[in-house]
């Protein structure tokens, strides 16, 4: 029996690698999902079954991992080098003659669509993907190989027997335009910042700690440049159909032509049509197609001499403005939307563009059926950029804000220093009632499991939930009950407000959606007065004390608990079980001695993860910033600290301590709850002005 369950895998692995092809690469599944499913269960539970059989490469690494790891800088083999960038035909003539004159023989161009994502290359050795690696800074990057693996138009094992036994093969790893719009909705109803466009989103992605997210983003991959010393072709174009042929997703749009006519055709074809395309794209890479003649022009420092980009022009449109909507947030701050006739822009059709407040609108001057240009550019949100006044229809009126709340007709206040209105009625008006609801499970509050804002909506039109503390009051049986609803979502649901009784103070806190409170603020609070009884009795003066609180903040959290409304949601959350105070470890843990620093981490760790560092240091005193600078107190370094960085760290004379010097620091201090002030080594080239002082009482942590 167990002999033929290990067949069973070998043939569920090749019947599933076939089917992975042809569904993401060829876009002709032979078999449906849920028999697609219906296998990889299987060849799950079999793995699972025979550890001594396991594969790196199996279709399950698909599914990707909850384990958090650090990434490891890998030397590329070859420099990932940059493309020069033209923007005018002009320029791309000049390429051309240099090209011809340095050559001084016949020539062909290879001309590839520029997709907007994130490089990437991979390694192969006999016919299985051993190693991705991100561009970095072109020398060294990332192993993001876990993370790649998920990623399913990127195969594991390749087709066929005629590929060489060890080459790389680089391209641009995307965020398809549907998946990076599903995304925002998302991120938009949790309230959370948005990616400005699909390039962001795909790095983000990629460096997730967790391949499991990398592999729910959806993310896709087109390949353009193989490297190795017996590959099959001279041309460049030709090697890629040879990659097609083993599995790899090669743009269709690859073309090969032999005159410049031909270039500007296929560029001045592509400007309009990439509009068509489901994946962002911002120009066109010329290549001359032959590896001999590549190496014959070779590069510069930065770049090679054989290939160059033509950039586009940022896409703007004109269009109607249909009119002017306005939407209420959690915080009861009123956003204006401008209605547009429909119009295509970077791949999508864009319906809607924020006026984000009342000025932007009468500093556009903007009037009822204006025709408006609308631009993305690198932003991906579309915005309104000017007025086309010349088509203005005669005694058209001037948009004007609004002066109530169009949800629940309150009058709306404008607060001094502040662009936003805002409709006070936080008590009984609906988009603010299920706004702090969706904020409260969210993923970085509570994140409860099986709910969301559509849920949340229903729960509350069905009279169930009018605040967070009726969540921990609902019932299985009246969930099950609802539409759409089951006995299993319903026990998903109590499980997840089950769980989230374990989250910590720090996280309740935030999960209370108090204005001007945000997640770093809410971990200073908590840390500071310990328990939320202090911070309700909390003074005004007592809050200011603390590091980072201001009198804004103070005066927001005064209000919040003056409230006995709020009061009493958190005496119902006391109640209910969620935690109210620091843990007794986390109180004792922690300690100053690295109050008044500012930290760099830098490199890869052995200890703890990057995370788990940060976590240390902002427990121990710290906060987070963004980069080196003479404030810098010391640099906590683990293994292939970028060379850059370094460089820097001894030019402004910056202590370098590595891990196990810090976590003596910190558990020294730990035991004799003293604050340690650490040397800080004076630069000589700098005046006595800009010798850095002593560290003072404010630690700062920046991530690379």
């Amino acid at each position: 029996m167990a002999e033929s369950e290990i067949e069973r895998i070998y043939r569920l692995r090749e019947e599933l690698h076939t089917h992975n092809y042809n569904y993401y690469v060829l876009n002709a599944p032979v078999i449906s999902d849920m028999e697609f499913d219906r296998l990889m269960r299987e060849l799950q539970d079999l793995e699972a079954k025979h550890p001594e059989v396991a594969d790196m490469n199996s279709p399950t690494m698909r599914v990707g991992s909850d384990i958090s790891n650090d990434f490891v800088q890998v030397e590329h083999k070859y420099p990932m080098l940059s493309l020069g960038n033209t923007y005018s035909e002009e320029e791309v003539t000049e390429f051309y003659e240099r090209v011809r004159k340095s050559l001084n023989e016949d020539f062909e161009i290879c001309c590839e669509m520029k997709f907007d994502g994130t490089s990437i290359s991979l390694t192969y050795e006999n016919g299985k993907l051993v190693r991705a690696v991100t561009r970095g800074d072109g020398v060294k990057g990332d192993d993001v190989t876990n993370n790649v693996k998920t990623i399913r138009t990127i195969p594991l094992v390749l087709k066929g027997d005629n590929y060489p036994q060890n080459f790389e093969i680089r391209g641009e790893i995307l965020m398809p335009w549907d998946v990076f719009e599903a995304l925002n909705r998302e991120r938009e109803a949790r309230e959370e910042p948005l990616f400005a466009n699909p390039r962001n989103a795909a790095s983000g992605t990629l460096k997730q700690q967790n391949s499991s997210v990398v592999a729910s983003r959806k993310l896709d991959a087109y390949l353009y440049y193989l490297l190795g010393d017996n590959l099959p072709c001279d041309g460049h174009y030709e090697n890629l159909q040879e990659a097609r042929k083993w599995g790899f997703k090669i743009s269709d749009a690859t073309r090969k032509v032999k005159t410049l006519q031909e270039v500007f055709d296929f560029i001045k074809y592509w400007d309009t049509e990439r509009k068509n395309l489901p994946v962002a794209t911002d120009g066109i890479v010329l290549k001359v197609n032959s590896l001999r003649q590549q190496k014959s022009l070779g590069y510069t420092a930065k770049s090679p001499r054989w290939a160059i980009a033509y950039k586009f022009q940022a896409e703007k449109a004109l269009t109607k403005l249909q009119k002017v909507t306005y939407q209420v947030g959690r915080t009861g701050a009123i956003t204006p939307v401008a209605n547009l006739d429909p119009v295509q822009l970077s791949g999508t059709v864009v319906k809607r563009a924020s006026l984000h407040n009342a000025d932007i609108i009468a500093g556009l001057d903007l009037h009822e059926g204006d025709m408006v240009y609308v631009e993305k550019g690198g932003e991906i949100i579309p915005k309104i950029t000017g007025v086309d006044v010349s088509s203005r229809i005669p005694g058209s009126k001037p948009v004007e804000f609004i002066t109530h709340c169009p949800e629940c007709g309150e009058p709306l206040t404008r607060f001094e220093d502040e662009a936003a209105h805002y409709c006070t009625n936080e008590d009984s008006c609906p988009p603010q009632i299920k706004g702090k609801i969706e904020h409260f499970i969210s993923r970085k509050a509570m994140n409860i499991e099986g709910l969301g804002p559509e849920t949340v909506d229903l729960f509350y039109q069905e009279g169930m939930i009018k605040n967070a503390a009726d969540l921990y009051e609902l019932r299985e049986q009246d969930i099950a009950r609802l539409e759409r609803f089951g006995e299993k979502s319903a026990q998903n649901i109590m499980a997840g407000l089950e769980a989230s009784r374990q989250v910590g103070f720090e996280r309740v806190l935030f999960a209370l959606g108090i204005r001007f409170v945000g997640e770093t603020v809410a971990k200073k609070l908590a840390r500071s007065l310990k328990n939320i009884d202090a911070l309700m009795s909390a003074t005004e003066e007592e809050l200011v004390a603390i590091d980072e609180i201001g009198e804004k903040i103070a005066e927001s959290i005064i209000h919040f608990f003056s409230s006995e409304k709020n009061r009493k949601l958190v005496e119902r959350l006391k109640q209910a079980g969620l935690k109210m105070e620091m843990a007794p470890e986390e109180v004792s843990a922690a300690s100053n001695v690295l109050e008044g620093q500012s930290i760099v981490i830098s490199g890869v760790f052995a200890v703890h993860s990057r995370d788990e560092y940060k976590e240390l240091i902002e427990k121990h005193g710290g906060k987070n910033v963004g980069s080196i600078s003479k404030k810098t107190s010391f640099i906590l370094a683990g293994e292939n600290m970028g060379p850059s960085k370094l460089e820097k760290a001894k030019t402004l004379g910056i202590k370098i301590m590595n891990e196990t010097e810090f976590l003596s620091l910190i558990e020294n201090a730990a035991k004799s709850e003293e604050k340690v002030d650490l040397p800080v080594e004076t630069p000589a080239a700098e005046t006595p002005e800009e010798t850095p002082k002593k560290a003072n009482p404010n630690i700062q942590l920046e991530l690379f």
